[in-house]
């Protein structure tokens, strides 16, 4: 009875070895996350309106895009007052 090497282990092999695409820029990182911020305020908006209108009755996730759009707005929120506090304490530094 031979003993056949396993074959399936190959792709999974080479999809780990393959660098993934990460922003190497700090701004492209913020542009990102900024179009993502738009992008789900948008979405909460047209779908507020589409329920106004009578054009959807889906209650439940109307309100779930709009929980997900209040909470990516208090991550940038915070995000920003996290990034000026880190300035003013660098500005406070002596040299």
């Amino acid at each position: 009875m031979a003993i056949q090497a396993i074959q399936g282990l190959q792709p999974i092999l080479q999809n780990q070895m393959t660098p993934k695409t990460t922003p190497s820029d700090f701004s492209e990182v913020l542009s990102q996350a900024m179009n993502g911020l738009n992008a789900t305020q948008s979405a909460s908006s047209q779908a507020r309106v589409d329920l106004a209108t009578g054009k959807s009755t889906d209650l439940h996730n109307i309100m779930i895009k709009t929980e997900e759009a209040s909470l990516s707005m208090q991550l940038a929120i915070e995000v920003r007052n996290k990034g000026i506090e880190a300035y003013q304490e660098m500005m406070r530094m002596q040299l």
